[in-house]
């Protein structure tokens, strides 16, 4: 995002997963002080993902849980944007900023911004609150609430400890099975919507 080295150069490849890897790492708390008077320093990631437009069908930027400048560089790169959330209260006013955030950077950077869908994580069906908040969640944005559910899961928290994703350190867990139902959900909406484009 300082321009100091192209995306090729820092990209890492992780062979298991067979998958390409930007890793960041605590410097990029001091990167965003250095941002703040740059100019287009809001644009800088779209800037540098610029070279891999044409080498990836899908690129993921993970984003810290902050509204900051690191935040508004990823949602206006992205073309979508994911949201994971706990249902409990203050996420609930968390999203609530977050939408609004999101309002800005599409009026003012990024027109074709969406909310590709809410994803509902850490969670327990024999919390109450959990699930009031999950069916807010459901009444307020309909179908862009993804229909599978990240439960609690004790697999999904050790698999960091061991260096691995939860898919190699226990594959038969619920965490592990509830996330390649994701992947499958948002294929299968990506199949849908490109089918209704191609139709219209």
């Amino acid at each position: 995002m300082l321009g100091e080295k192209s995306l090729r150069e820092v990209m890492q490849r992780s062979e298991q997963g067979r998958f390409d890897v930007i890793p960041a790492n605590r410097e990029l708390a001091g990167a965003e002080v250095e941002l703040v008077n740059e100019f287009a320093r809001e644009t800088r990631l779209k800037q540098a993902l610029a070279e891999l437009d044409e080498a990836y069908d899908y690129v993921l930027i993970d984003c810290p849980p902050a509204l900051n400048l690191t935040t508004v560089n990823a949602l206006t790169a992205a073309h979508a944007v994911m949201i994971p959330m706990q249902c409990e209260y203050y996420a609930l006013e968390g999203l609530s900023d977050l939408v609004n955030t999101i309002k800005k950077v599409r009026a003012h950077l990024n027109p074709g911004l969406e909310i590709e869908g809410l994803l509902r994580t850490l969670f327990d069906n024999r919390n109450t609150l959990a699930q009031q908040v999950s069916n807010e969640l459901a009444q307020h944005f309909g179908d862009k609430v993804y229909r599978t559910v990240i439960p609690r899961n004790i697999r999904l928290a050790e698999a960091p400890s061991y260096g691995v994703p939860v898919l190699l350190h226990d594959s038969a867990s619920k965490g592990a099975q509830a996330y390649l139902a994701l992947a499958g959900e948002i294929i299968n909406r990506h199949i849908i919507n490109n089918r209704q484009v191609a139709a219209s």
